[in-house]
């Protein structure tokens, strides 16, 4: 089994929960491999932070629309704009609808992680705007509730509604703290133990 965890991430922060998210497949036994949507700013328009950010994605394989057919499940992942997904996401999931057609992806689990730069940004609306993609799609979405121990003390990110981080502009955090990378690795392992069932 293998679950696909497609994301974008302009300075790394959603790359960063996106590894973590990997890692609790992981710990679940199961596969997960990452894929980036591809960047459309222009290199002249990103800052030195987003330039270097992109450098250290380069490794990380580009999203490709056939290849979410052979998932056995999807985790999505993008930073909020003004509550809602990015437009380099929404640009990648507008050229699904040959899937939607054929119902390709009816019935696989679907899951949403997100960031903010501000501690009420838009995380939950950022996940319940990205679901409805699912919605269409016909997949089972699978939240994560309150079922970790740490969804009851985070100040920082994390949501019921899937994992997230909070990394504020001014650089005071600039990296995941220890809350936001357990609630991302539960909610890895918790995703593939739901998308094993869902498969047997």
């Amino acid at each position: 089994m293998t679950i696909g965890i497609v994301y974008y991430s302009t300075y790394g922060s959603t790359f960063a929960l996106a590894k973590e998210i990997q890692q609790g497949v992981s710990d679940a036994g199961q596969d997960a491999v990452l894929r980036r949507v591809e960047e459309l700013m222009p290199e002249d328009r990103m800052d030195d932070n987003a330039k270097s950010a992109a450098r250290s994605q380069q490794d990380v394989q580009l999203a490709s629309v056939d290849e979410l057919a052979e998932f056995d499940g999807l985790i999505i992942g993008s930073p909020t704009r003004f509550g809602n997904r990015a437009s380099q996401m929404s640009q990648f999931l507008d050229q699904t609808g040959p899937l939607w057609q054929a119902g390709t992806l009816a019935g696989k689990p679907a899951g949403f992680f997100t960031g903010t730069s501000s501690l009420h940004g838009g995380q939950e609306t950022t996940i319940l705007t990205m679901s409805t993609y699912a919605f269409h799609q016909g997949m089972v979405i699978v939240p994560f509730g309150y079922i970790h121990e740490n969804m009851q003390t985070t100040r920082t990110g994390g949501t019921p509604y899937g994992p997230s981080h909070f990394t504020p502009m001014d650089g005071s955090k600039t990296s995941l703290d220890d809350e936001e990378i357990a609630i991302a690795r539960g909610y890895g392992k918790h995703f593939a133990e739901i998308a094993a069932k869902l498969k047997a």
